[in-house]
């Protein structure tokens, strides 16, 4: 086999457009060669360069069009269900046309669209995507994606969630019920889940990721969620918790809570499945505190 005569240097490595490679005077019958992949229509790259949709995508976006929904929230980096992580959201700004390829859900924006540029591309802005997300997102879904959002990173604030919103939408019963549960402080995906959980059952809301100290003023430890005036904590123990190093820490921290009387409730991975055990120890903290207040059903 012959090999293929070699590509001007600026389409050797990234990815490239058929186009710019013609107008460059690259033959037709060379971009066809084997040694380079098609991700997308009508864009080429050498065929040992490992290249994303997204980034394909990015190159036959037109001027109109940007990475909106899901596709937005994933690249602000919100935790996302993975029935949705697979889809590709485009959405086209104004009259123009609506994306049609494979693999690409297509959208049709109002011109005013709120974007900008990041990560070299153009995309829906944090509280845009977290709006446009109520379309493809369950409420719960949507308070994961929106603590995200509000969380540590600050990408946007609950207000700036709330001014995403369009009044009389289809989708605007759903944000607003996530909107409401929305919370600074949620540092995981599963933190969320379990307060939404904790809430459900009738527990009062928690303070999230709070710093405790002693009486005497020692730090005891960083919780995820708690309720001081009750000193009962409770905690979501990820996969990291196994590492040697973390179970040890765990193990002091948590003693140093026993001896000044906090109850820590703990749970993990199985209790999202199975919440009913780690809900009832929950119950039981309060009861052992509650001293005559009444106690969540």
């Amino acid at each position: 086999m012959v090999k293929p005569h070699p590509l001007p240097r600026r389409f050797g490595i990234d990815p490239f457009r058929v186009r710019d490679a013609l107008a460059a005077g690259v033959d037709a019958g060379r971009l066809r060669r084997g040694d380079l992949q098609r991700p997308v229509h009508g864009v080429r790259v050498i065929r040992d360069r490992e290249v994303s949709a997204l980034e394909a995508l990015a190159l036959v976006l037109r001027s109109d069009q940007f990475f909106s929904h899901s596709t937005a929230a994933g690249l602000w980096g919100a935790p996302l269900p993975r029935r949705v992580r697979a889809e590709v959201h485009v959405t086209t700004a104004g009259t123009g046309p609506v994306m049609r390829r494979p693999g690409v859900v297509g959208h049709r924006g109002r011109a005013d669209s709120a974007t900008t540029e990041a990560f070299g591309v153009r995309l829906s802005t944090p509280e845009q995507s977290w709006w446009e997300c109520a379309a493809v997102l369950t409420v719960r879904e949507l308070v994961a994606v929106g603590d995200s959002l509000v969380g540590t990173r600050a990408l946007t604030t609950i207000d700036g969630l709330a001014s995403a919103v369009r009044p009389g939408h289809r989708h605007v019963r759903a944000a607003r019920q996530a909107l409401d549960l929305v919370r600074v402080g949620s540092e995981s995906p599963m933190e969320t889940w379990f307060r939404l959980t904790i809430l459900d059952a009738g527990f009062p809301e928690p303070a999230l990721n709070i710093d405790v100290h002693a009486a005497d003023g020692v730090f005891l430890g960083r919780v995820d969620m708690a309720w001081p005036e009750f000193r009962i904590a409770f905690e979501y123990d990820g996969d990291h918790h196994r590492d040697q190093d973390v179970f040890r820490h765990d193990q002091r921290r948590d003693n140093a809570f026993v001896v000044n009387d906090w109850l820590v409730v703990h749970a993990t991975a199985l209790d999202a499945a199975r919440p009913a055990l780690v809900l009832e120890q929950l119950r039981q903290a309060f009861a052992a505190r509650s001293r005559g207040r009444r106690t969540p059903k």
